[in-house]
């Protein structure tokens, strides 16, 4: 076949290996300051809408994740009332001032926004009204399908951030071509894998903390004692560990 997983495989590799290489350095800077803030009593929250809504839910007490990772959930950016009006929400900025009145913000804590195209107004507008707030704003888009979509810096969100991780997604976000469609998106893969390259970086920087922010597997011999602690540690901020 002209278009075989292994293509594609090929097509999603190359992707990686460009993050692993070309972002490596903005990947360390963003893991040193996650890793001082949280010493400092900081907090990481990860925010994204539609699709990228399920890199937060990605964040929440997941097998090898950091422990001090807040997601911003809300059912109307999810796919929860139907993808019309998931739609529609993440492109009105009028919400986010709704949605982030739910948390509890210090100037000590960083926030990852991730999308793709990084012109939805919605989290646009998140970045806006936390940076007022004196968040370390980091996000998460193809500077490429952002640089398509409109020439005014003011319209994409990494104007708005301290740093943005390029994803390195193409413009339409898919990678392949059948029938003159676009077939295939790189964009939460790539997603997945630059918060877990954080993870994991982080955790090199954490060693001696105790606990060791960083979940086990639940199934694991051994790992209810270990989360327990982390739960009963977070949960003070993050009310979805209670």
């Amino acid at each position: 076949m002209k278009n075989s997983i292994e293509k594609f495989s090929k097509k999603i590799s190359s992707i990686i290996q460009k993050i692993s290489i070309k972002e490596k350095k903005k990947i360390n800077i963003i893991a040193k300051k996650l890793v001082e803030s949280y010493i400092e009593g900081g907090s990481v929250y990860v925010f994204g809408t539609g699709h990228n809504h399920c890199i937060a839910e990605e964040s929440l007490h997941r097998s090898g994740a950091f422990a001090g990772a807040i997601p911003i959930l809300d059912k109307r950016i999810d796919f929860t009332l139907g993808i019309t009006k998931a739609s529609k929400y993440e492109r009105d900025s009028r919400l986010a001032k709704d949605i982030l009145e739910k948390y509890t913000f210090t100037n000590k804590d960083s926030i990852i926004i991730f999308s793709n195209s990084g012109i939805n107004q919605l989290s646009i507008e998140v970045a806006k009204i936390l940076k007022k707030k004196n968040l370390f704003i980091i996000s998460v888009t193809s500077k490429l399908y952002s640089d398509s979509l409109t020439k005014n810096l003011k319209l994409k969100l990494y104007y708005y951030c301290d740093i943005f991780i390029d994803n390195y997604s193409p413009v339409g976000d898919t990678l392949l071509k059948n029938n003159n469609f676009g077939i295939t998106s790189s964009s939460t893969i790539a997603g997945i894998f630059i918060l877990n390259a954080l993870w994991m970086q982080m955790s090199q920087l954490l060693k001696k903390q105790n606990p060791y922010p960083f979940f086990k597997s639940s199934n694991l011999p051994g790992s209810k004692k270990h989360n327990t602690l982390l739960e009963k540690k977070f949960r003070i901020r993050n009310n979805l560990l209670k």
